[in-house]
């Protein structure tokens, strides 16, 4: 601890996101090296760059993951024939482009829980112990990341159901985060410890929400994220996992997709650079609105961005 109260840690401040970054660019030649690209797809998807940055700063402001966005744009694209994406490459661009945006922003926030300002006297935010951070990342990834990879190779779910089914659940937790946080939660402080209850609920919404990641390239941080923000734990906690638990959830299916050869690589290579800068400077977004704003508009825009989806399959 510094005086004043910051934590400290021996790694200095922004020095995981700049190695972090350099690791990222150093994969991003490698594809532009390695893989084939079609040149004149290239120049058709010339938009898709500040598409990119978009969803990055909504996942990693929220900690929901991209696909929120990148999965109606890509939708879009099919439907007006400039890329004829299914539904399982429509995933693995997800993917592709979360393995950047996410990866940027979970080092952000893992960087802010090394360096945390001193809490002012009287306020209602709390501080985040690092145990709580590393317990609730290393316990959803337990069961989600088994449930996604075996998701991936073994399932044959109908999609428009599960996504009827997920979707109609997370309106439900969009509009109790937006309840709790104008009534109950309005003159709470937050809660400074995980408590064991919410550890099992994490539990329990980790193998579904692995599942659903498999099959929309969003779920399981989208569910972490919402319920411990319900829970009134500080923003550093709910978006700041679940980012990390998205970043290490994308990685891990874009392997299955690279493989399968699944991957519109066109579509990454203009994405990601934007997902990465809108990773790198959602943080600070999420900390300027504050919690009680970034509560209502991540369960306003998770509401919204369902109710969409939902549309467009009665469309």
């Amino acid at each position: 601890m510094q005086p004043g109260g910051e934590r400290t840690s021996a790694m200095p401040r922004d020095r995981l996101p700049l190695i972090g970054g350099i690791v990222l660019l150093g994969l991003y030649a490698a594809i532009w090296r390695l893989v084939p690209l079609n040149w004149e797809l290239l120049r058709a998807l010339w938009f898709l760059p500040p598409v990119g940055t978009l969803g990055a700063i909504i996942a990693n402001t929220s900690g929901t993951g991209g696909g929120v966005v990148f999965v109606p744009v890509f939708n879009a694209l099919r439907e007006h024939g400039i890329m004829a994406l299914d539904p399982l490459h429509v995933v693995a661009a997800s993917m592709g482009i979360q393995s950047f945006g996410m990866t940027m922003g979970a080092l952000r926030w893992s960087d802010r829980l090394l360096h945390q300002p001193p809490v002012a006297p009287g306020s209602q935010t709390a501080p985040v112990q690092a145990r709580d951070f590393a317990l609730v990342v290393a316990a959803v990834l337990a069961l989600s990341l088994p449930a996604m990879l075996a998701t991936q190779r073994l399932a044959a779910f109908d999609a428009q159901a599960v996504l009827a089914g997920y979707k109609s659940f997370s309106i439900l937790l969009g509009l109790a985060l937006i309840a709790t946080t104008w009534t109950v939660n309005r003159e709470r402080p937050e809660r400074t410890r995980l408590a064991p209850v919410d550890l099992v609920a994490l539990l329990l919404l980790a193998a579904p929400g692995g599942a659903i990641t498999a099959l929309f390239s969003v779920g399981i941080g989208e569910l972490v994220a919402l319920y411990l923000f319900i829970r009134h734990y500080p923003v550093l906690l709910c978006t700041g996992a679940a980012c990390v638990i998205s970043a290490i959830s994308v990685i891990a299916g874009s392997v299955w997709h690279v493989n399968a050869g699944t991957m519109p690589w066109e579509v990454v290579v203009l994405a990601a650079p934007g997902a990465v800068l809108g990773a790198f400077f959602a943080r600070p977004i999420a900390l300027w609105l504050g919690a009680r704003r970034l509560k209502t508009l991540d369960g306003s825009w998770i509401v919204l961005s369902a109710i969409y989806l939902l549309w467009l399959m009665r469309n």
